[in-house]
């Protein structure tokens, strides 16, 4: 089952935010990690939104995800975003034919 990371991002400093950037996609790709999405201007619907983007990632299944997030090289990137941005970040869990709505 697919999960995915979704990513409300307010950017504060792009220089120290582009070091994240330099290897985020290296790094998610080899925990089978794809972008679904990066919208710098997504279209509100409902409710305020103050962030400079948003993004999903998908991932295969949980365990995908974890074993990226908590990986030492994605702890070592991690720093710049947290320190150039703030973040409300979701794992989400995708929906299979069993689950309802």
């Amino acid at each position: 089952m697919s999960y995915y990371f979704v990513a409300n991002i307010k950017i504060h400093d792009q220089n120290e935010y582009n070091k994240y950037l330099e290897k985020i996609y290296e790094v998610f790709s080899r925990y089978n990690g794809k972008y679904l999405a990066v919208d710098k201007n997504p279209k509100i619907i409902e409710g305020d939104w103050n962030y400079s983007r948003i993004i999903i990632i998908e991932f295969n299944s949980k365990s995908d995800f974890n074993d990226f997030y908590y990986s030492k090289d994605y702890q070592e990137i991690l720093k710049h975003r947290l320190i150039s941005s703030e973040c409300n970040s979701l794992l989400v869990k995708g929906k299979n034919a069993d689950t309802n709505v």
